[in-house]
């Protein structure tokens, strides 16, 4: 990339000449060496789970939240950088009350991805700003049902069943399409959530990480919540055990 790049990665308005817009390529590294976030898209609801990598013992849990409600439906996760997760949470955050006050009935997530990823994709049209350094994945329920979607650093989006970004992704990818959401209940998906962000954690490499996990379902009232102490913690219990099985059975 370099020999080819050089010269060409100075701004975001510059295309290489193969047609290349590498701070854009770069932003997707930036989001790839991140801790893994997960989506999962249930019969009755969405699950969303973020890998946060302990990189200091005096952090405090459960205080550092990567994970934002952006209105009472509807959640954001993101692998990548930490500030810009906070501020596209907040813009959708307007977003969502902007479609609000202007047509009376809360956004639907179709709607609300095409002004999130219009935005998104406007950082990488001007010289004077950087793309955003996050892959975004937004679940919600609408009146159309459980919907999931994940939006590119370009820009780009895409509806999913299930869905992984960041370090790990390919490995969690692999998991999600041996399961069946569409017979799963969000319960049964925040434990098979933890189960996959446990199975990707390397801690050779990473150390200690906390999982942050919501949910949306009928047990929230359709709300974004993020999942109870008590079923979080039977659900890192039970991916423990399970990994544990599968070590025994190696």
């Amino acid at each position: 990339m370099s020999s080819i790049g050089t010269g060409y990665d100075l701004s975001v308005s510059t295309y290489s000449p193969d047609g290349r817009i590498f701070q854009v390529e770069y932003a997707s590294k930036a989001a790839e060496a991140s801790g893994v976030a997960i989506g999962l898209r249930c019969k009755d609801g969405v699950v969303l789970a973020v890998e946060k990598v302990q990189t200091s013992k005096l952090l405090v849990k459960g205080a550092n939240k990567r994970i934002v409600s952006v209105d009472n439906h509807v959640g954001l996760a993101a692998s990548g950088l930490v500030a810009d997760t906070r501020h596209l949470g907040k813009r959708a955050a307007e977003e969502a009350q902007n479609f609000k006050e202007t047509y009376g009935s809360p956004v639907g997530l179709k709607a609300l991805m095409e002004r999130i990823g219009a935005y998104v994709h406007a950082y990488t049209s001007y010289g004077s700003v950087r793309p955003f350094g996050i892959s975004t994945i937004v679940g919600a329920i609408d009146k159309t049902g459980p919907q999931l979607y994940v939006v590119e650093p370009s820009g780009a989006y895409y509806g999913y069943r299930a869905c992984a970004v960041g370090k790990g992704r390919q490995v969690a990818k692999t998991e999600l399409e041996k399961l069946d959401g569409s017979t799963m209940t969000v319960r049964e998906g925040v434990k098979e959530v933890a189960r996959i962000v446990h199975l990707v954690h390397d801690d050779n490499k990473d150390g200690n990480f906390e999982l942050e996990m919501t949910w949306i379902g009928p047990e929230t009232n359709g709300f974004h919540v993020h999942v109870p102490e008590d079923l979080l913690v039977e659900a890192e219990a039970a991916a423990r055990r399970a990994l544990e099985e599968d070590m025994d059975e190696d």
